[in-house]
């Protein structure tokens, strides 16, 4: 366990740095956003703006076991906001699976976790938000008091309504270890039938993983106190332990970052699944090679000096084929009995092996939230892809993404927004509450300081 006296922030810090981080945007003229030092969006961020440090908001203010909840500021990563609670015995309701993924980030956006059944999205594990508006005004919002159109319109809202300062957020009692079960399927019907039993179940944990068309693995977890047989930075990446092992007991810090050294199986692509280069990538605590951080960071320089084009011109110059593909990097919210169909579209127009599955089941209140309303206690399947899909000279841009984007709306489903999206402004706004998003827009940004939404998120 890390040094949990460096993870905390005192509340008389945090209302200075409050206080200071308003009057900066107030003295900003024009639009303004965040200056981060880390970003889980798969887009570019826009440039030309007058940029707010928020690295005074990165720390848990405090940890009420008794209660069942924590203070944590905006900007802490999930890995600092988890190392405090796990000092005081308990863990967040929903861990997103990346370390560097931020408390206000996987909030103003969307996430999920193998909790998600059981406790919805990140964003409805939070009971109150302190939030920084674009009139320069910091309201404390809850879903009972005066500002409760803003909570509610806060998730998927990507920092364009406010900046999330502080929040309350559910904690639950963590125990010494997970054990976790791995279970087979060659038939979908099967695989999809155990998950929906899964999350009626006792368990704790519910994901799976599609290695295949015939190739499934549903994972159940447990809290336990067990000693730990399996180390997350070994030799053989987590993910292919679940094509061969029936389970395995990992400690609770592990198991929530159990994905976060490969990038699930990201790391396959920058040659970290080579025997020597895994060896040489070991080294360091954590090792250093077997980080998200890392691979966000080569993927930053790849895309920022234009490699692979740079790439497809030496090809052409030696005679080659050029490579040419569309980045899919998605995850989508499916109702449960729409995903057998969902999945006849992916295995025919998407074919990204492996990809993740992570059953959620929206809480009560899933059909208020502005932004991202769901039905409440419908049992989805959120599908998880990252790859590209291979496509010809005539493709026009987006073609696949905006392919999968009709597919599951007409299901009835969601897609997230952090990554690349296609959507027309009309039908943009007709799915995330455009009438609701403006008269909120209006009433806390009155200057479009922020961004505006699908400005944000859209091409």
């Amino acid at each position: 366990m890390r040094n949990s006296k460096n993870l905390f922030c005192l509340q008389s810090e945090h209302e200075l740095a409050a206080e200071a981080f308003a009057n900066a945007l107030k003295k900003a003229s024009g639009a303004v956003r965040l200056a981060k030092k880390t970003s889980n969006l798969f887009r570019e961020r826009k440039k030309g703006q007058n940029v707010l440090s928020a690295k005074s908001f990165s720390g848990t203010i405090f940890v009420d076991v008794k209660e069942g909840f924590a203070d944590v500021q905006g900007m802490c990563t999930f890995e600092d906001f988890t190392d405090a609670c796990l000092a005081y015995g308990c863990f967040p309701a929903v861990v997103p699976e990346l370390k560097t993924i931020t408390v206000g980030g996987a909030v103003s956006g969307v996430g999920i976790e193998a909790t998600s059944f059981r406790y919805g999205f990140v964003h409805e594990a939070v009971m109150e938000m302190e939030i920084l508006c674009g009139d320069g005004e910091i309201r404390v919002c809850r879903a009972d008091n005066e500002f409760s159109d803003l909570f509610f319109a806060i998730p998927n809202s990507y920092g364009s309504l406010g900046y999330i300062l502080r929040l309350r957020y559910k904690v639950i009692p963590a125990r010494y270890s997970v054990k976790a079960t791995y279970t087979r399927f060659s038939y979908r019907e099967n695989f999809l039938q155990a998950i929906g039993e899964a999350c009626s179940g006792s368990g704790d944990f519910v994901e799976g993983v599609c290695f295949a068309p015939h190739k499934y693995t549903l994972v159940t977890a447990q809290l336990c106190d067990k000693k730990p047989n399996t180390n997350i930075y070994g030799g053989v990446p987590y993910y292919k332990r679940l094509q061969c092992k029936n389970e395995a007991v990992l400690s609770m810090r592990d198991w929530l970052w159990r994905w976060d050294p490969d990038w699930f199986w990201c790391s396959r692509f920058y040659g970290m699944e080579n025997p020597f280069l895994r060896f040489i990538g070991l080294f360091g605590d954590p090792p250093f090679m077997l980080q998200s951080k890392t691979y966000w960071k080569i993927l930053f320089w790849w895309r920022r000096n234009k490699m692979e084009e740079k790439l497809n011109i030496l090809r052409k110059k030696i005679g080659k084929k050029e490579h040419l593909a569309e980045f899919v990097i998605q995850d989508v919210e499916v109702p449960f009995d729409k995903c057998s169909e969902f999945l006849d579209f992916y295995e025919e127009n998407i074919k990204i092996h492996p990809f993740w599955i992570c059953p959620l089941v929206p809480q009560k209140n899933a059909d208020k939230w502005t932004l991202y309303s769901m039905k409440p206690s419908e049992l989805h399947l959120n599908f998880g892809f990252w790859h590209t899909v291979a496509v010809s000279k005539d493709t026009p841009q987006g073609f696949v993404n905006r392919k999968l984007e009709q597919e599951v709306t007409r299901l009835g489903g969601r897609k997230s927004l952090y990554s690349d999206c296609y959507f027309p402004e009309n039908e943009f706004w007709n799915i995330y509450n455009g009438k609701a998003y403006k008269k909120i827009k209006d009433k806390y940004d009155p200057d479009s300081r922020f961004t505006d939404l699908y400005k944000k998120t859209c091409r």
